[in-house]
């Protein structure tokens, strides 16, 4: 049961449990039904349009006489665009919202844990001095439902590429307590099952976390001394990429983020060149973070590793040359118009290409491509154009992917350009991609529906987890000192 108090540190205009009518509610579904219907270009992709009919009907026959904003969001929008299978089509709350709960800490479960399969291990307790749930324990159940309907309940919330469901595990690890508050509601005690030393099970009634009350006598830090406290440009830059060599080993590692951020067209020539200089042989690309982007920079970066020429897209087309008549409900929906008048024409299918990137094959680099060992590093968050990549450079000779299936998905994903829909009533905001973009030699993919598959599959280890350590990364570096006993 979600409980009022999370609402009680509510101090301006915007209250997130403010109730909507469902006139006003359906009113917002309904269109956001049509733009679907109307724009989206893999809407019946994974889902039958007699199935994704029957969904449609469902959730707007459910909806109650009213709703809050972060109720409707998350229990009628999510599990509906879910249901498309299109890691591109995801909803968020209101600018509103986000303003609102913008520094806040609301009440929650306690415990954050990492989740693969049907295990969930704890990584850290919100209650201080925990006795009992440290770092590395079991658990087997939270209010008497057991792990592995808790994990099959949150993925029904979120959205994935296909069947590509690694990138959901990654998410709920990320912040377990904020998705179980979400889509279980919040408790004020939670009885959890779990794990001692002796691997017995045992259960436990712990509370929920509530913030601390606000200090009144400490001062807030003044604009001035926020500014100065600003890291330097170089250790900003290296949140979203960094580069570092170790000449005793003869290896480099790569580690990419984005492909948006950190001025990478500036960082590969630097990195390539002293890769060359160095005479480095091997070359670890870690994008597991790397939830995509531009797809330009992830193309630069396969020109410098590539072995042979490659392209973008075996196809790559819209099914609408505008937003109209819902343009009014597309932020930036006007621009978007332009974009798509000026880069896109139709063939005889019926569909709007954007045909540079069909007919355009890339070739290698000529100066400081690298010609050594690459090892790439993925898992469920290497999304997007993070998977473009990983398709270009999978089979190529000196090339291995090692980790775990990519949540970008391996025969196609939608992309390329994502508006918001933003609907008039609740101002919640649902992902558009406007583009269905099926793989370079997507015909040779061997099953739709998953994600890049690693050529070498490195997944989750609890004694790694407990002891901190990457065991993808000590993997692939075992893997170079055994093929290089000199080293």
């Amino acid at each position: 049961m979600l409980l009022p108090f999370w609402y009680s540190c509510a101090t301006s205009h915007y209250s997130p449990a403010k109730k909507y009518p469902a006139a006003a509610l359906k009113e917002d579904y309904r269109l956001l039904r049509n733009i679907l219907e109307a724009k989206h270009p893999s809407l019946y992709w994974y889902t039958s349009k007699d199935s994704m009919d029957y969904y449609f009907d469902f959730y707007e026959r459910v909806i109650p006489d009213s709703m809050n904003e972060p109720m409707f969001a998350w229990h009628i929008l999510a599990p509906l665009t879910q249901k498309i299978h299109c890691g591109h089509t995801s909803v968020s709350l209101s600018n509103s919202y986000a303003n609102w709960v913008k520094n806040r800490q609301l009440p929650s479960f306690p415990l954050y844990i990492k989740a693969w399969k049907d295990t969930i291990v704890v990584l850290g307790s919100l209650t201080r001095n925990d006795s009992i749930f440290k770092r590395g324990t079991l658990i087997t159940s939270i209010n008497g439902i057991r792990n592995r309907y808790i994990i099959e309940r949150m993925f029904n919330f979120l959205p994935e590429d296909g069947y590509a469901s690694n990138i959901n595990y990654l998410r709920i690890s990320s912040n377990f307590p904020y998705f179980h508050r979400n889509i279980f509601g919040l408790s004020r005690q939670y009885s959890i099952t779990y794990l001692d030393s002796l691997h017995t099970e045992k259960q436990v009634t712990i509370a929920a976390w509530e913030p601390p009350k606000p200090d009144s006598t400490k001062k807030k830090m003044s604009k001035t001394k926020i500014k100065k406290l600003k890291l330097p440009k170089e250790k900003r830059e290296n949140r979203f990429r960094s580069f570092t060599i170790d000449s005793t080993a003869n290896l480099a590692v790569m580690n990419i983020n984005s492909f948006t951020k950190g001025h990478l067209r500036k960082f590969y020539r630097r990195s390539f060149k002293k890769l060359k200089q160095e005479n480095i042989t091997n070359l670890i690309v870690d994008i597991r973070s790397n939830g995509g982007g531009r797809v330009g920079l992830s193309t630069m970066l396969t020109r410098y590793v590539s072995r042979k020429p490659f392209k973008v897209a075996d196809s790559l087309y819209s099914v609408a040359k505008s937003m109209a008549p819902y343009t009014n409900h597309i932020k930036n929906g006007l621009l978007t118009n332009i974009e798509l008048f000026f880069i896109t024409k139709k063939y005889k299918d019926g569909y709007f290409h954007l045909g540079h990137l069909e007919r355009k094959t890339f070739k290698p680099k000529t100066k400081n491509n690298f010609k050594g060992k690459v090892y790439i590093l993925t898992n469920g968050p290497t999304f997007s154009a993070s998977a473009l990549f990983c398709n270009a450079m999978k089979g190529q000779p000196g090339v291995t992917l090692v980790g775990e299936e990519t949540g970008g998905g391996w025969y196609g994903n939608n992309g390329i350009i994502i508006p918001d829909i933003v609907l008039p009533n609740t101002k919640i905001r649902v992902r558009l991609p406007l583009f269905r973009l099926l793989q370079f030699e997507h015909d040779k993919v061997p099953q739709k529906g998953t994600g890049v598959i690693p050529d070498i599959y490195c997944g989750p280890s609890l004694d790694a987890l407990i002891h901190k350590v990457d065991n993808k990364m000590e993997a692939v570096i075992k893997m170079i000192r055994s093929e290089n006993p000199q080293q």
